[in-house]
């Protein structure tokens, strides 16, 4: 494939600007929304788990089923993307995710993460964009989500 660099790195940057964002909109923006990061015939897939959720209006269902109450931070590290052709590509990152439910407001104190896995991704440009095709996740770490006590109130 010949690919002017300047070519190669902005297609690049555009799919790991979109893995950013991913959890940007989960974390902080309106999680239903990731469905537009997908391809329409996008898919999510956790194997492990058993789930694999095709198509950008059950993705949209599935990322807005969020729990009310739900605080998350995920991090997200050694975002590595590879040009396969002009209009495709491919990529893997890290990530951490810190949760609690029965979030009502104010700090929530520090505890392990809940998970520690990494997406591997196809990307596909789609009239311009780069657009997630297919994402796979893998959880080697990961545990339940726990339940946030304030502190000083007594739980029953």
């Amino acid at each position: 494939m010949d690919l002017d660099p300047l070519q190669r790195l902005l297609a690049e940057r555009a799919c790991e600007r979109v893995v950013l964002d991913f959890v940007r909109r989960l974390d902080l923006g309106e999680p239903s929304s990731v469905a537009e990061l997908f391809t329409e015939d996008g898919s999510w897939e956790w194997p492990d788990g058993d789930r694999l959720v095709e198509g950008r209006e059950a993705l949209r269902k599935y990322f807005g089923s969020r729990p009310a109450g739900r605080l998350s931070r995920r991090l997200m590290s050694n975002v590595l993307v590879t040009l396969t052709s002009p209009d495709t590509a491919i990529s893997t990152a890290y990530f951490t995710t810190y949760r609690v439910d029965g979030h009502h407001g104010g700090p929530v104190t520090a505890g392990p993460p809940v998970q520690v896995g990494h997406y591997e991704d196809n990307f596909r440009q789609v009239d311009g964009s780069w657009l997630i095709d297919t994402r796979t996740l893998f959880l080697p770490f990961g545990g339940p989500t726990p339940r946030h006590r304030p502190p000083g109130r007594l739980v029953a």
